[in-house]
């Protein structure tokens, strides 16, 4: 079997996840199979510029940060799952619904940095899972996989995940972001930009097998070691165009390597989108109250 087929078997993601009334309720009995110790850290600011204060809306009767806690908590591999902020707002919502959280500076400029500061104060864990905080439907199972290809993949010193994209208004906004990677599942580039850019269109290449296109998630995996020395280095100059803090690391020369499952997330950055979410849960949950 050649790399490409092996990763393709490995790396698919096909089952659906379950929605646990409790954080970490649904992993508190299940072994715990990581031969390396992780730890999910959620970096969580109360500012954002397209969607005020998205972290603590709660038209579903829970706020969007407890939604992206209870879903890191469905991951079987890590040990557990913190909500890093700078918010007292925020630790206090976290606290009232049963989750830990912990107060990073305000002078973090990024999630990287956040998770970063709390790897200081860690190192009992080897491995850090960075789920951004507007992510309220990654997968446990995709969680797992991130973490899974930094233990399978002792040289590798970060990991990421994508899914295919089959629609080409997808491909073509820049909100969603692209990423391109080799044959060894080692990214090449990321951007907000149509990537790889077809210069004659036809509407088959979105069918092609194995997909040519495919959506970055949400998520990160570190080993503590590269986080510590990832948050040291300065701002390069492809991230600050893109606005893309993962291009720091392919600048500075590291390796990124690219799980694929089969289903993208959304995450949540305009009032459109948390719509969208509202709705779906609201679908998902209609035998039930909202405050269920």
């Amino acid at each position: 079997m050649d790399v490409q087929a092996l990763f393709a078997a490995q790396l698919i993601d096909p089952k659906p996840v379950t929605t646990s009334s409790s954080p970490c309720a649904a992993t508190s009995s299940q072994p715990k199979p990581a031969s390396l110790t992780s730890l999910i850290v959620i970096p969580a600011r109360l500012g954002s510029t397209r969607l005020a204060r998205k972290m603590l809306l709660a038209e579903t009767g829970r706020p969007l940060i407890q939604h992206t806690y209870e879903a890191a908590c469905r991951a079987r591999r890590p040990s557990g799952v913190v909500v890093a902020t700078d918010s007292d707002e925020i630790a206090e919502v976290v606290h009232s619904f049963g989750g830990q959280a912990v107060l990073t500076s305000p002078q973090c400029a990024s999630g990287t940095d956040r998770v970063a500061e709390v790897a200081r104060s860690r190192p009992d864990i080897d491995i850090f899972v960075n789920v951004q905080g507007d992510e309220p439907e990654m997968a446990g199972e995709a969680i797992d996989r991130a973490v899974a290809l930094l233990e399978e993949h002792p040289e590798a010193p970060m990991s990421t995940l994508a899914a295919p994209i089959r629609d080409r208004g997808r491909w073509l906004d820049p909100a969603c972001v692209k990423v391109v990677f080799d044959q060894r599942h080692r990214a090449l580039y990321f951007s907000r930009a149509p990537i790889p850019f077809a210069r004659t269109w036809d509407d088959r290449l979105l069918e092609q097998q194995p997909p040519l296109f495919y959506q970055h998630l949400g998520i990160y995996a570190y080993r503590r070691s590269f986080l510590l020395e990832l948050a040291r280095l300065p701002r390069s100059a492809t991230e600050a165009v893109e606005s893309l803090e993962q291009l720091r690391v392919l600048d500075a020369g590291h390796s990124i390597l690219v799980g694929v499952v089969e289903h993208p997330t959304s995450g949540i950055d305009t009032p459109s989108d948390y719509a969208q979410f509202v709705a779906r849960w609201m679908s998902q949950h209609s035998s039930r109250t909202p405050h269920s």
